[in-house]
């Protein structure tokens, strides 16, 4: 009948520990065995050395053995029979030097040749030995008798029987067994508990079947478009899938090393090492905006999932974008209405003169605040950002100014890293100015160039920002700003909202600063509110006027004297209404 090993972890692990138990016992007792047997033999035969070298010692026996023949009622046979009975031994021997006994435990044997080799024994050796003779098997020990001159006379040779060596051996044998077995016994529960722990550990799968979940682990590790991050709970990464190293800038080194060792200081490490707790945390890493989540395992560790909310972030804003222009073209729209209203009122007034000029005044400071920012600011993106933007403030009541200091005529190196930062800002600053009521809010915002530096200059008149959250407001996932009320989500959950997230705006600012080797930092204004100042190094591409030639038209952007002007005009609020 074929035996079939057991499928399940636990099963073969039993199998195997009872198996290495019982083999580790049998082996072990074989092993004291066998040196057990050697020594009682060597015990036996000592014991017989003994005797026989007490009986050679007998001064009485070498004058026996020399004065008298071999008779079985002689003195020699008398004295031998006497210590043998004395000490328990299976015979004693005394032979002269032809080899015939003077002495036996069978009477009949004496006057007869020994049945082993004396000549040793004779030519003066002491001889130990297990041997076979007349009498079986025994330890024997064989000795010289000597006379009072020392000169050898014949030899006394003692047995002790087998049986009884055999006897001690087998006597051992059951407290032995009961040894091994209680040791067997607490081995084998040992072997079943640590199974027991093992079935819980493993629930109770087959070895094929963690070789299957591991391929399949590694399998959906490696190919779900979501990053998964497994700590030990020491803080040293276990695992890093390949969504989470393309999120974190991470390599296939970074197992086994420290997570502060890996990665810069900031949220997302704080977040990874669950420095900061809470669900669907944002993080931004590399100009990416996550979302994580960390869940601890039993072991002290934990395992953090990431997700790739950049897109969608970048979907929000332009949603925002879209929103932003929509509520300028309706600020315009209520603006446009009212003029309506009004040249219509001139008209019905039979006042056309007044009308004409109204008309004439309206599009032409429009069309000269356009302009104005145009000129200062050559990059469209940027302009039309600025125009939106004082439309909005002005639906909002605030009024949205641009420094008379404002001038980047260069070319953007990437004008969508500047439409970010701007808007962020200038998003901030209208939230701070409108939510501090007086008199007259305003923000001002100015741009320049400083050669192939852009510097970018928001400031309001909101609240401000205390000295002890000038840093951490540009940490990610942190704002003061109450999260927004959204289908599914409680907007009083706390100072962050995690749809269309707070906390990411100012972030975003300081990653790209950082990105381009600039910095953004916020101070306070004199009279109140906010100022914040971000600098991106190499992000202008300036041209240089003198190698392609000035223009020589007064009236052209790019000659002097109209750069000049631009410099000492004044724009205040023309863009707010």
């Amino acid at each position: 009948m074929r035996i079939r090993w057991p499928r399940r972890v636990f099963a073969q692990v039993l199998t195997a520990q009872v198996a290495l138990t019982t083999g580790v016992m049998v082996l072990a007792t074989s092993l004291f065995l066998a040196p057990l047997g050697a020594e009682l033999d060597d015990q036996a035969m000592r014991r017989a050395l003994s005797i026989a070298q007490t009986t050679a010692a007998d001064p009485n026996l070498a004058r026996e053995l020399a004065a008298t023949a071999p008779d079985a009622h002689g003195p020699v046979q008398a004295d031998a029979e006497r210590i043998r009975t004395a000490t328990g031994a299976l015979y004693i021997v005394v032979m002269d030097t032809r080899g015939v006994r003077w002495s036996h435990t069978h009477p009949a044997e004496i006057g007869r040749h020994v049945s082993t080799d004396p000549s040793r024994t004779l030519a003066g050796r002491q001889v130990r030995q297990i041997d076979t003779g007349t009498l079986g098997r025994s330890a024997r020990a064989k000795v010289p008798l000597r006379d009072g001159h020392g000169r050898i006379i014949g030899a006394v040779s003692v047995g002790i029987a087998y049986d009884s060596v055999r006897e001690r051996l087998l006597g051992t044998i059951p407290g032995l067994l009961r040894y091994a077995g209680a040791a067997l016994a607490v081995g084998v529960l040992a072997a079943v508990a640590l199974s027991r722990r093992l079935r819980r550990r493993t629930h109770g799968v087959a070895f094929a079947d963690i070789s299957a979940l591991l391929a399949e682990r590694e399998a959906m590790l490696h190919g779900i478009r979501e990053g998964v991050v497994a700590v030990d709970r020491r803080g040293r990464i276990r695992l890093v899938n390949d969504e989470a190293g393309r999120l974190l800038g991470l390599d296939a080194g970074a197992a086994g090393r420290p997570l502060e060792e890996v990665l810069p200081p900031g949220r997302t490490t704080d977040v990874l090492a669950g420095r900061v707790a809470g669900p669907d945390l944002l993080a931004v890493s590399g100009g990416r905006v996550l979302v994580a989540n960390r869940m601890p395992t039993q072991d002290g560790g934990a395992v953090v999932t990431l997700r790739d909310r950049t897109e969608l972030e970048l979907l929000g804003r332009e949603l925002d974008s879209t929103q932003g222009l929509l509520d300028a073209l309706r600020a315009q729209d209520h603006e446009h209405a009212n003029q309506l209203h009004t040249v219509r009122g001139l008209l019905e007034l039979g006042r056309y003169e007044k009308a004409v000029e109204f008309v004439t005044e309206v599009a032409s400071t429009q069309r000269a605040s356009a302009e104005q920012i145009a000129e200062r600011v050559s990059d469209p993106l940027l302009s039309a950002l600025l125009v939106g933007k004082a439309a909005i403030a002005a639906e909002r009541g605030v009024s949205l100014r641009v420094s008379p200091s404002t001038l980047l005529p260069d070319t953007v190196v990437d004008p969508r890293d500047l439409v970010t930062v701007l808007g962020n800002l200038l998003d901030n600053a209208l939230d701070a100015a409108a939510e501090r009521r007086r008199a007259e809010p305003f923000v001002e915002v100015e741009l320049r160039a400083e050669r192939s530096t852009a510097v970018l200059r928001v400031s309001d008149t909101g609240p401000g920002v205390p000295p002890e959250l000038r840093e951490r407001i540009f940490t990610e996932g942190w704002s003061t700003k109450a999260a927004r009320s959204v289908a599914g989500e409680d907007a009083t959950a706390g100072p962050v909202a995690f749809h269309r997230g707070r906390g990411i705006g100012l972030a975003l600012v300081r990653r790209l600063a950082e990105r381009y080797g600039g910095m953004a930092r916020v101070t306070a204004r004199a009279g109140g509110g906010a100022v914040f100042t971000v600098v991106l190094p190499e992000a202008l591409a300036p041209e240089d006027a003198s190698a392609r030639g000035a223009p020589r038209d007064p009236e052209h952007p790019e000659h002097p004297e109209r750069r000049e002007s631009w410099k000492r005009r004044p724009l205040g609020s023309g863009t707010s209404r």
